[in-house]
């Protein structure tokens, strides 16, 4: 079962972003996840990690992932053949 992480600035006031992206993923794929943690940190930092590979890094990436793409790369590590409806179109 996968683990995703999401690890957020408490000085920068982003737990209600990282809680939502939470929810999202929770909602989608329910039970097929393991785990959907929230991880404080500080100094800008704000990245999604799956079973520890990153997959959206703030500053790298340029800001925060839209949640189209941020469900489409948890799908294709979890279960590439999953339709996701109206996101894949």
């Amino acid at each position: 079962m996968a683990s995703v992480r999401i690890h957020f600035c408490t000085q920068c006031h982003w737990l209600l972003r990282a809680g939502w992206y939470a929810q999202e993923l929770l909602s989608t794929f329910g039970e097929a996840l393991e785990e959907v943690s929230l991880v404080p940190s500080h100094g800008g930092h704000f990245e999604i990690t799956y079973d520890g590979e990153r997959l959206w890094e703030r500053k790298q990436d340029g800001g925060f992932p839209d949640i189209k793409l941020l469900k489409q790369r948890v799908r294709d590590r979890l279960d590439p053949s999953r339709d996701l409806g109206h996101l894949d179109r």
